[in-house]
Parts: structure tokens; sequence; C-alpha cells
């Protein structure tokens, strides 16, 4: 489920790139003006893509120490029942 955020920010992206696109279509403007706005909404949506990329990159280095972090745990109360049970004490058996 923590695929889930990136998934809605890949379209909330996706979304405002058509928008931006289909807005510069219908506008009149200069062909000059157009490319120089072409330009400017490229270098910032570069600029987002480039930023939400780096908060997807350290969600996913948060996520994995803290999976590292239950298998150790987990590895840790293995070990400890292992022990446990080495050293209760055998039942008789029973005849």
């Amino acid at each position: 489920m923590a695929d889930n955020g990136s998934n809605k920010l890949a379209w909330f992206v996706g979304g405002t790139l058509a928008g931006v696109g289909l807005a510069l279509l219908f506008a009149p403007a200069a062909g000059a003006e157009t490319r120089r706005r072409i330009a400017t909404k490229t270098a910032n949506s570069r600029e987002a893509l480039s930023g939400s990329g780096q908060e997807i990159i350290d969600r996913g280095r948060e996520l994995y120490e803290r999976g590292r972090q239950i298998v150790d745990e987990a590895a840790e109360m293995f070990e400890r029942g292992r022990q446990l049970m080495e050293e209760a004490p055998k039942p008789e058996p029973q005849e």
C-alpha cells in the first residue's frame, strides 16, 4: 500500500502535464511566447518530478530500514523461543 502515494503523485503530475499541454494548444499567443511558456512549464515540471522522485527514494529507504528492523526483531524472538524450548524440561515418555 506504500505504492499508493506514489501512484497518486504520478497521476497528479500526468494530469497536470496534460492540462498544461491542452491549455497551451488552445490559448492564443504568438509562437515565440508559446515556446517560452512551454520551456518554462517544462522546466517547472522537471523540477517538480525531480523533487518528488527524491521523496520517493527517501521513503523507499525508510521502508527498507523499517522492514529490516522488523525482520531482525522477528529473528531475535525466534531465537529466544528456540532457546526456551531447549532449556525447558523434557516431558517423561508415557507408556
